[in-house]
């Protein structure tokens, strides 16, 4: 490929942005939707060691949960929390320069009476990798809900 065909790919892509098409999102049966074959996406709800995150698990309220989770979200940088529903959050994360979009999902239930467990789900709208982001974004929330005290 030559330079000139490479500098305007590049340029298309910046000025119209890869936020792609918007999967199908939300719950079903109770439960996330499941990880497309890519391994851009990880699920706690997932069947295979590929895609499999384990769920957050934490002590406490599903409110507390939920307002942890969501004051979490708002601190992010390029965050942007786009659904909130009783027990359901979903947000969108956008990378600094291509500006891709990955979609993130929480369910938080109450397993027992103080005990939450958090199922997510963060799959990126376009392309075939991630390089491990949204495993990293997944363990980043984790680590803050996790020492919260």
């Amino acid at each position: 490929m030559n330079k000139q065909f490479i500098t305007a790919l590049l340029s298309v892509l910046i000025l119209t942005g890869c936020s792609g098409t918007m999967p199908k999102l939300g719950l079903e049966n109770n439960r996330l939707q499941a990880c497309p074959s890519s391994p851009n996406c990880v699920s706690s709800q997932a069947d295979d060691n590929a895609h499999f995150i384990k769920p957050i698990e934490i002590k406490g309220s599903t409110l507390m949960a939920k307002n942890a989770l969501l004051g979490i979200l708002e601190a992010l940088p390029r965050a942007k929390i786009t659904h909130v529903e009783d027990a359901y959050i979903r947000a969108e994360f956008t990378s600094r320069v291509f500006r891709f979009v990955d979609d993130v999902e929480f369910l938080i239930l109450e397993t027992k009476p103080d005990d939450i467990l958090i199922h997510v789900r963060s799959a990126s709208r376009v392309g075939r990798s991630d390089f491990g982001v949204n495993r990293k974004r997944v363990e980043h929330i984790r680590y803050k809900m996790t020492s919260m005290k």
